[in-house]
């Protein structure tokens, strides 16, 4: 099969190469998914995860990106709740070849159904970005009607979504980003605009939830915007600095059938919209993941046709 390989650390994306690999096989629990799109984050390439295994051992040649919407050709021993032909979304592990691949190996668990309404380069684009503003927004943040949000990247793949789930469950959002993205932010249900580049982030004031993206000095001062009692959520690590009277939590998102399916539902009413920047064949994915300009939106790649 085609697919995605990256052998040099120093290298980076470009470094990637599109060659041919072994078709894998579905282990214990597993499904083998027909790829038809996958998504990529540009952080991957640095994780541990991408070039090791869990006891540490060197796994190069390996094949990046966790993000996948499919269709299943082949069922593991023991696996239940899928069955073959079946349109599937979600996530694939850190530790195991990933999904810029005509196929890929996936835990049943870590999939959900797909409607045949919701095209596959949307499926690919809402696990790490839909997941990640889930669970820091519910599970770790516990946002509330009412309450204030500092969204950070409110214009991004991540943070748009955040900005669009915190104004359905009813908080006032404060989104950020470059002064390019203003419009997009607001776009997307932001409700204020803070200007990174040129705005003072102090004059926000208190809010409940701060959802970082960035981290360095912009989570440290964003810390100190933390009301009492309030939530500093960050994807990107500890942060610098820690609310006076609230807490910090950095987390890393989990894959949740259920939680994808909440998130997939909200597509299709329309609830919910996807920031998609650039949809690329395989065949031109390294381009795509090295490209001459900034694009604002989440890049996939179109295995399929």
């Amino acid at each position: 099969m085609r697919a995605v390989v990256v052998t040099d650390q120093a290298a980076g994306t470009a470094g990637m190469t599109l060659m041919e690999r072994p078709q894998p096989q579905a282990a214990i629990n597993d499904v083998v998914v027909q790829v038809h799109a996958s998504g990529f984050v540009g952080t991957e390439l640095t994780w541990p995860s991408t070039w090791t295994d869990r006891l540490n051992r060197d796994r190069t040649p390996s094949i990046p990106g966790h993000e996948l919407a499919g269709v299943v050709t082949a069922l593991g021993y023991g696996t239940t709740g899928l069955s073959v032909g079946q349109r599937v979304f979600g996530l694939a592990d850190w530790y195991r070849d990933g999904t810029l691949a005509e196929y890929v190996a996936v835990e049943a668990r870590n999939l959900a159904r797909l409607p045949g309404d919701v095209d596959f380069t949307v499926g690919a684009s809402l696990p790490i970005s839909g997941l990640t503003a889930w669970q820091g927004l519910f599970e770790h943040g516990r946002v509330r009607a009412g309450q204030s949000v500092l969204a950070h990247g409110a214009a991004g793949a991540v943070g748009s979504i955040v900005t669009q789930l915190a104004r359905e469950f009813g908080a006032y959002v404060i989104g950020t980003g470059r002064a390019a993205d203003r419009q997009a932010a607001l776009d997307f249900g932001a409700q204020e605009f803070v200007n990174l580049e040129n705005d003072a982030l102090e004059d926000v004031g208190g809010v409940d939830l701060v959802f970082d993206l960035i981290g360095g000095d912009i989570g440290k001062r964003s810390a100190r915007l933390v009301r009492a009692g309030g939530t500093l959520v960050s994807i990107v690590g500890p942060s610098e600095g820690r609310p006076a009277d609230g807490v910090a939590i950095d987390f890393v998102v989990e894959s949740d059938r259920a939680q994808l399916t909440e998130i997939v539902q909200r597509v299709r009413d329309g609830r919910l919209r996807t920031n998609i920047g650039n949809i690329a064949p395989l065949e031109d994915a390294v381009a795509a993941f090295n490209p001459t300009k900034r694009i604002s939106g989440k890049t996939i790649i179109r295995v399929r046709p």
